[in-house]
This record gives structure tokens, C-alpha cells and sequence, in this order.
């Protein structure tokens, strides 16, 4: 017999999985790489956080959510400068069944990516564009010149295992390959290394 699935009352809807810190040892990471002028995968291992924050109110608008960081490391450069690092908010509108991707790249990248999901959901989709008034893409002047950001999707899907399948597929315009589009692909599987009660941050 199955075991029984036992939930609460799921405030954080679908991002519910999410609280805790995990890590991942065997992401794939296809782009382009300037100093060797080739396009070629990469494995790495990876850190993430994710910590619920206060309630968020927008006039009638009321979201849960959480802030998160992502840490990336290229395998044989464990000890030295990660290759990918992101913070960002994750909130869930439960009234507009509205899941907000909110990410800062540290190379001038600000993405604010949306999906439709419900409560309990086990997958998300997240998209955006540029020039989208709600779900668009900001990148610094250098970046719009050589490698323009075309359109931005991701999926989080959360495993029976209890691990955390995350993929990324970021179109962009390569000046380097004479105007080309790519596809820089990125897709990691973490699985959970600490728990915390959601409001152990707040009670200290």
C-alpha cells in the first residue's frame, strides 16, 4: 500500500517543497564560452537556499513567498569562484493562482519570470520576455550589444524522491557568433541537506 501523502494547508502553495537549503552535484550547463570561443557542456555542483519572508501586500493583492540564493561551481573549481551565482524572490498570488520568479544575475541580469500554477502542483513553468510589462528581461547596455537576452524558461519540478529538478533555457542573440541565436541550457537535480522551521529565521 502507498504511503499517505499527509499536507497543511500549503501557504506557500507550490513553492512549499522549496524551504530548506539543497545541493546538487550533476548539473549540466550548455553556452557559449568567450575565451575558448566554443559552445560546450559543463557539469557542476550547486547550492541553494530557500527562506520564507513576511507576507507580501499589494493593495488586495496578498502574496506568500520566499527569498533565495544559487551558487554554482564548475567540477574542478570547487575551490575557487563560482561560475553562476543568483538571488531572487520566489511569491505565489494563491488568489491568481500566480507563481513570481524575481532573479538578480551577478552580470547585470534582472529577471522577473511568471507562471500559472495551482496549490499543490508538482511542476512549474516560468517564462518571460523582453519588453513583457509583468513577466520581462533587463540586461545591462554591454550584454543588449553582444548577447542579447531573447526570451527566458524555466521548470521546477519537485521529484517523488524529494529531490528538486530545476532546467533553465535562455535564448540569446551571440555577437560572437555573428548574430546567431543559441540556446544556454542549464538543468541540475538537489536534493535536500537541512530543514528548518519556516519561522526560525523570524523568531531569533
Amino acid at each position: 500500500m502507498a504511503k499517505e501523502e499527509i499536507l497543511g494547508p500549503q501557504k506557500l502553495g507550490p513553492l512549499t517543497p522549496l524551504v530548506g537549503e539543497w545541493e546538487g552535484n550533476v548539473g549540466i550547463d550548455l553556452s557559449y564560452h568567450n575565451k575558448d570561443d566554443v559552445t560546450t557542456k559543463t557539469s557542476y555542483f550547486e547550492k541553494a537556499w530557500f527562506k520564507p519572508i513576511p507576507i507580501q501586500e499589494n493593495g488586495q493583492q496578498t502574496m506568500e513567498g520566499l527569498a533565495y540564493k544559487d551558487t554554482a561551481w564548475r567540477h574542478g573549481e570547487e575551490g575557487m569562484d563560482p561560475f553562476h551565482d543568483e538571488i531572487g524572490f520566489l511569491l505565489w498570488d494563491k488568489k491568481h493562482e500566480q507563481v513570481l520568479r524575481t532573479v538578480v544575475f551577478g552580470r547585470g541580469i534582472a529577471i522577473q519570470a511568471g507562471a500559472t500554477a495551482k496549490a499543490r502542483d508538482k511542476v512549474i513553468h516560468f517564462k518571460a520576455m523582453p519588453g513583457d510589462p509583468s513577466y520581462g528581461i533587463l540586461q545591462n547596455k554591454y550584454l543588449m550589444e553582444r548577447a542579447q537576452l531573447m526570451s527566458f524558461t524555466s521548470v521546477f519540478k519537485f521529484n517523488a524522491d524529494g529531490t528538486f529538478t530545476h532546467s533553465s533555457d535562455i535564448v540569446m542573440k551571440l555577437a560572437a557568433l555573428g548574430g546567431k541565436e543559441m540556446h544556454h541550457t542549464d538543468v541540475n537535480t538537489l536534493h535536500l541537506v537541512k530543514r528548518y522551521h519556516p519561522g526560525a529565521e523570524f523568531q531569533k
